[in-house]
């Protein structure tokens, strides 16, 4: 027995159930921030983004993302992901790198369902969790971690700042934006009423599932248990970036606001963890901290802008914490790598290769999304009624009474 694949193959497979109960977390995060009366449809949303995207990405995504490149685009087509793969040169059993990366996968579809929660048709959501797992996000794992052309240009992302978040980001952004904000949001000046989540006790659980999940996120894209320096310092940079967000988003809302805000806090965490995600290998500890304490000046910022200017609904802030501060994060090698950042060289020539490719990603995002939610409004619908919306969608979208039947909650009451 080689002990060292075997240790880098139980490493890579623990890493693996880390990032899956990531899953329980965003399903937490998702319903406690929304509304008593959605909470089934949440749940319901994020069991089958990991379902249907896991078979998907089995039979058509990951060959896509890790087939033979054509153009530098995309991989060639295998069904069943059946080929050896032997260009990828793993050290670790192909199936350990297939699971590694479903998960990933699935990660990139959830972020969209928290920005689409309560008012968006489970049938439409689910032609939505299909193809961006087919298609739109192994097209950018190709361009980055498949051999293609951003990779080609030393782009880098570790483990999926623009790769899995920023895609699962601007998904969110354009559908979100085609939906149109739930009933009640805005008035008719223009200005947001709040619309407050049922539980933040479940929020805050999946924000701490989220945190202890990302330890098999960023660490475990290492692909090697051997490798004890370059963990322990992800790890380490993993877990400064979250806190500074935390912090971060904190002070900005007391200093605002003259109280800390808790969900803003909350998403700050989830923004650094965000940001640090595609340098975490690339920067010092002291670079994890600021790349931290400005992922937390995006989270309330950029939640501001997306809901004051550019009026887009979104209940979790999943566009904030997934979309802008993915894309800082991504940013921000450019400036605190060690190796080739602007701070450690003088050079602003890997910042120029990150802006491209946070730039190309969006681009392909949110074309493609904003074509596959237009074609599904066509179709399908995207959008319940309005009574359907203010009943709640677990009752006449999964003939469920109640997700909580030994409590009653307030019925939404809104008058136009």
């Amino acid at each position: 027995m080689d002990y060292g694949v075997a240790i880098d193959t139980m490493w890579v497979l623990v890493a693996t159930a880390l990032v899956f109960f990531m899953q329980a977390g965003f399903a937490m995060v998702e319903t406690g921030f929304t509304r008593a009366k959605n909470a089934g449809n949440i749940i319901m949303k994020n069991m089958m983004d990991f379902a249907v995207g896991s078979v998907i990405y089995f039979v058509f995504g990951f060959s896509i993302m890790f087939g033979d490149s054509i153009g530098g685009l995309f991989g060639e087509i295998h069904l069943f992901s059946n080929d050896l793969y032997e260009h990828l040169g793993l050290t670790i059993p192909q199936h350990a790198f297939m699971i590694f990366q479903t998960v990933f996968a699935a990660t990139a579809a959830t972020i969209v369902s928290g920005a689409m929660a309560e008012r968006t048709k489970f049938a439409s959501y689910l032609v939505f969790s299909f193809v961006i797992t087919l298609v739109i996000y192994p097209v950018v794992g190709h361009w980055v971690w498949g051999g293609g052309w951003l990779s080609e240009l030393g782009f880098h992302d570790f483990a999926g700042s623009t790769v899995v978040h920023s895609v699962g980001g601007w998904a969110a952004l354009m559908g979100a934006f085609i939906l149109g904000p739930r009933i009640g949001k805005y008035n008719q000046d223009g200005s947001s009423n709040k619309l407050n989540g049922h539980s933040l006790t479940l929020g805050a659980l999946g924000v701490f599932i989220l945190w202890f999940g990302w330890f098999g996120f960023n660490p475990g894209s290492t692909l090697s248990g051997q490798d004890v320096e370059a963990i322990a310092l992800i790890f380490m940079t993993t877990n400064l970036a979250a806190a500074a967000g935390a912090i971060s988003a904190m002070f900005i809302t007391w200093v605002k606001d003259g109280k800390p805000d808790v969900g803003m806090t909350l998403n700050g965490a989830l923004g650094g963890l965000v940001a640090i995600t595609a340098g975490t290998d690339a920067v010092s500890t002291v670079g994890a901290l600021g790349i931290g304490l400005i992922a937390g000046i995006v989270i309330v910022y950029g939640s501001e802008l997306v809901e004051r200017t550019l009026h887009v609904d979104d209940p979790v802030g999943a566009v904030a914490v997934h979309g802008l501060c993915g894309a800082t994060g991504t940013l921000l090698v450019g400036v605190f790598a060690t190796e080739g950042g602007l701070l450690a060289s003088g050079s602003f020539a890997l910042l120029g290769v990150q802006a491209l490719g946070v730039v190309a990603v969006a681009g392909w995002t949110l074309s493609t999304s904003f074509i596959l939610f237009k074609t599904i409004d066509i179709v399908l619908g995207l959008r319940v009624s309005k009574e359907e919306e203010l009943t709640g969608l677990d009752l006449l979208e999964h003939g469920l009474e109640s997700s909580y039947p030994d409590f009653e909650y307030k019925k939404d009451i809104v008058t136009e």
